[in-house]
């Protein structure tokens, strides 16, 4: 079993590979007992954000981690993978201001790269 931290660097290497923008992690543990860790991420267009999802599911499973679950990718709007200790949401810019899971789940969720700027 890979530790979250570790699981959660492949995860934001995979969004990067991928040139997604606005990477967020959330820690939620204290907040719901659905997950450990929310990673946000906007993509472009719905063919971006299908990237940043196939790119997440396909460096997961070289690590020997088979995602939970994968919804929405099809549509490309917003899109979930379940990696259980993490779950990441890859959404377009207009879905990701409407829904705000930053302010949702923790507004002074620091971005991955440690930055406030995006």
């Amino acid at each position: 079993m890979i530790e979250a931290e570790m699981l959660q660097k492949i995860v934001i290497d995979a969004l990067e590979d991928v040139k997604g923008r606005d990477i967020r992690v959330i820690d939620v543990r204290d907040k719901t007992s659905v997950t450990d860790i929310m990673v946000v991420v906007t993509g472009n267009t719905a063919r971006q954000v299908k990237a940043l999802v196939d790119s997440v599911v396909v460096k997961v499973k070289e690590h020997d981690v088979k995602p939970i679950g994968v919804e929405g990718e099809m549509h490309g709007e917003w899109a979930l993978v379940d990696l259980g200790d993490i779950v990441v949401h890859v959404m377009q810019p207009s879905i990701r201001d409407f829904y705000n899971l930053e302010k949702l789940w923790g507004e002074d969720s620091p971005s991955a790269a440690g930055d406030k700027t995006g």
